[in-house]
């Protein structure tokens, strides 16, 4: 194994020796080629895509033990091993249930593909063995020192799917416009992240993004990145995960900063007390794991009931297909909005990473004193209304007011109910509302600035997304305009976007909210907040709501 790694690093660092001979960074470009970490050498490459040919790709690197057998609805173990890694493909995702296409009125050629990328629908490779990690580093000055702002970056999904291993969360094109580390992590979602068994230890994909970035803090030097620039990022329950890590890790967030795009704490409801438990129970009866069984140590017949502890080995020695398909036949719980249902395995509280009490929390500052970069899309609907759509065979429409009241619970009120609790606090925050509406991007007619749209100005790939659909000279530029903000929050938390970028921080009666993409164009905008939030007096944030119910 040594010698295979050997001659593939002489091989890959020749290679760009050759190709940089008049470059005055070679040196850096070989260095961060073969990089040391606590798991011993990890060979990257050059990645394909980036226009500089100076951004080094790391893909599925292994953080945690493959969550398998034993380990099956465990917490993340770490990894006790010193073998040398070529981090030339993307991991497995973690097992998942795509969405079903959904035959949409008056969807443009590209939807369909848009969203099998940002959902998970392009029929990557599953596998439990799935916690990995993907890194993309520009050689440059900052490199060589070690001392680039890092981006950890979480994707969405509900918590039931989502993967790295899509053009929708490649980093290369963002590492290569700024000079910033982007890491995006692969964690576990459905019942494998979240099984809700009863008495048993809970939110486990939230444990691996722990697990996740505790490694990128112990090995983030070696790709060129300071383990005091972590800045953590996320999407819809993505940003809800970085908005709970800030309760759950107050003392030791490892974090200097959060972004929160469409998704907060206080966005999305949790399923009702004995829901979680319920459905649990129902996989175990779908798999067969609530027949007699035999104990190994008495010989004697027993039932889960009588004997947790065969029932929970029966489930971690059943197929993780069938576990999944089981998983994915459990219908969401209703929720206070019809564009909102509440998935069966989802995050449940206890106490440790998630809590039952963020509104007195938040009211009492228990939270990381972290600066916070938040804001969503003004039309977010843009694409929830396509599951409804589909899951009603076309009979649920919803109404302007409902789409009013979904804007506001889910994703105006809470990002405002978080930036004033900052604020209150003298902790800079930042909020941001994205408008654009690209033909690129677009999924029908009217479907706007909708939900996960903002990611494309983030990691720069739309024209890979689409089919090959290139963006506008102005798309272009607002997408610069993106990346820049994000490299300036990730600098320099506490001032960055002030300083590099001009914007102010949030603040009531003044014109301190970030309008992005307005009329298409990329010259950001700044409004009173009131402009949006003045209804939130009224509005009890989405996750507030009368939960789902049986």
């Amino acid at each position: 194994m040594f010698a295979s790694w050997f001659f593939a690093c002489l091989a890959v660092t020749s290679l760009v020796a050759a190709d940089c001979a008049e470059c005055s960074n070679v040196r850096t470009r070989q260095s961060l080629l073969a990089v040391e970490t606590t798991n011993g050498p990890i060979i990257g490459h050059i990645a394909p895509g980036a226009p500089s040919q100076r951004v080094i790709e790391y893909l599925g690197i292994p953080y945690a033990k493959p969550p398998v057998g034993d380990l099956r609805f465990a917490a993340p173990q770490p990894l006790d091993i010193q073998d040398p890694y070529i981090a030339a493909n993307f991991g497995a995702d973690c097992p998942l249930t795509p969405p079903k296409p959904v035959d949409y009125p008056e969807f443009t050629p590209q939807a369909q593909r848009i969203i099998n990328y940002f959902t998970s629908g392009t029929g990557t490779p599953q596998s439990e063995d799935c916690l990995t990690l993907n890194i993309w580093s520009k050689a440059t000055p900052a490199a060589d020192t070690a001392n680039k702002p890092v981006v950890v970056y979480f994707y969405g999904g509900r918590f039931t799917a989502g993967n790295t291993n899509s053009p929708f969360y490649n980093g290369q094109h963002l590492a290569d416009a700024q000079d910033i580390v982007v890491v995006t992590v692969n964690y576990r979602t459905n019942i494998f992240g979240f099984p809700g068994a009863p008495g048993e230890m809970q939110n486990l994909g939230l444990r691996d993004q722990r697990a996740a970035v505790e490694w990128v803090r112990d090995n983030i030097a070696s790709f060129g990145g300071h383990a005091s620039r972590i800045v953590l990022a996320g999407q819809s329950s993505g940003g809800v995960a970085v908005d709970y890590w800030a309760y759950a890790h107050e003392a030791d967030p490892i974090a200097a900063g959060l972004i929160l795009s469409s998704g907060t704490a206080f966005s999305f409801p949790l399923n009702a007390p004995g829901v979680l438990d319920r459905n649990w129970n129902t996989v175990v009866n779908a798999v067969g794991c609530n027949t007699t069984t035999t104990s190994t140590d008495t010989g004697t017949g027993t039932t889960p009931e009588d004997d947790p502890a065969a029932m929970m080995a029966c489930m971690r020695a059943v197929d993780w297909t069938a576990l999944k398909a089981a998983a994915a036949a459990i219908k969401p719980s209703p929720s206070t909005s019809v564009l909102r249902g509440i998935p069966a395995f989802y995050p449940q509280v206890d106490n440790l990473l998630v809590f039952p009490d963020y509104p007195a929390r938040t009211a009492a500052g228990r939270f990381a004193p972290l600066p916070i970069f938040a804001g969503h899309n003004d039309n977010e609907a843009g694409y929830y209304r396509i599951p409804v759509y589909g899951n009603s065979n076309g009979t649920v429409v919803p109404t302007d007011d409902q789409v009013t009241a979904f804007h506001l619970e889910s994703f105006t009120c809470p990002v405002a109910h978080q930036a004033a609790a900052r604020r209150a606090r003298a902790i800079p925050t930042w909020v941001y509302r994205y408008f654009a509406d690209w033909e690129n991007t677009r999924l029908y007619p009217d479907s706007g600035a909708y939900h996960g749209v903002d990611l494309h100005m983030v990691f720069g790939a739309s024209e890979t997304v689409s089919g090959g659909l290139a963006p506008s000279a102005e798309q272009r530029a607002l997408t610069e305009v993106v990346q820049r903000a994000w490299y300036a929050f990730a600098r320099d938390p506490w001032a960055g976007l002030a300083r590099d970028m001009g914007w102010p921080q949030w603040a009531p009666g003044h014109e301190s909210l970030v309008e992005l993409g307005v009329n298409n164009t990329a010259m950001p905008r700044f409004v009173d907040p009131a402009v949006y939030d003045a209804p939130c007096v009224n509005v009890a944030p989405g996750a507030l709501g009368v939960p789902g119910t049986a």
